[in-house]
């Protein structure tokens, strides 16, 4: 998940995380620990609920996530930290510099949910080649995370994929994030919302003829149009997939009348 300039690219932990990532990266391994050993942490804390290849599996789909942010950033020429991963927050890359533009920071954001995307379609052709509930429980959470990550509102990855069409599509994730609460409620969602909640306010205050919004936010109407053909394109084959894939889960489910995984 991509936040703005200066910012993390995933959800912001608390005090006593952040201490422990601090401890983490200034170990002799460095970034490699830091990447690495943040990664066994959270697959340890997923296998203790759902077992341990599920968690392989599931902390993998994450990395490939953040790993298509990692190479979109240095291939405009940003430096950018490697992934960490939090158990049951997610993960992120840290944006050294700034993104010039809102172009760059939309190219960005869109590479995670798109590359994403291929590496659960990698275990969906898996599962139904080898027969696999394993592997098609998996693609279902790959396609399902990254359809929840284009959300269009900041600090999801499509709350800055659709800030080159305005800031003003951030409003409406709000109601989108509010249905999502009473449908499935979640801490974690209490979160985000309080994470997105000065970016709301920002948006709802958006003045695009302020020198400053002007020059980040301005760009050919080609480009804006292109972006939210991209956006449209990857948010509906997800919603797609991730619901065939979920009533292929949920026939396996009732066939066997046991656990889909």
């Amino acid at each position: 998940m991509v936040e703005g300039p200066q910012r993390q690219i995933g959800y912001a932990p608390g005090t006593m995380i952040k201490a422990l990532l601090l401890l983490l990266s200034a170990g002799k391994l460095g970034k490699v620990f830091l990447t690495g050993g943040t990664m066994l942490l959270s697959v340890f804390a997923y296998a203790l609920i759902y077992g341990w290849w599920y968690a392989v599996g599931f902390v993998l789909l994450i990395f490939v996530h953040e790993m298509g942010h990692y190479l979109a950033a240095r291939q405009r020429g940003l430096n950018v930290g490697a992934p960490t991963f939090i158990p049951f927050v997610g993960a992120w890359v840290e944006l050294k510099n700034m993104p010039h533009d809102v172009e760059t920071e939309a190219y960005i954001g869109i590479a995670g949910p798109f590359v994403g995307t291929l590496g659960a379609l990698v275990c969906y052709f898996l599962a139904r080649n080898y027969d696999s509930n394993l592997l098609l429980a998996l693609s279902y959470a790959g396609f399902f995370l990254n359809l929840f990550n284009l959300i269009p509102l900041s600090p999801f990855d499509g709350g800055r994929i659709t800030a080159i069409v305005s800031p003003r599509m951030w409003i409406a994730g709000v109601p989108i994030l509010i249905g999502l609460f009473f449908i499935m409620p979640s801490p974690m969602l209490i979160l985000v919302g309080l994470l997105a909640a000065p970016q709301v306010l920002k948006a709802w205050h958006y003045d695009p003829n302020a020198p400053e919004n002007a020059a980040y936010y301005g760009v050919p109407t080609r480009t804006k149009v292109e972006y939210a053909f991209y956006y449209l394109l990857l948010l509906g084959f997800l919603a797609i997939m991730a619901n065939d894939v979920h009533e292929m889960l949920r026939t396996i489910h009732a066939v066997k009348g046991g656990s889909t995984i």
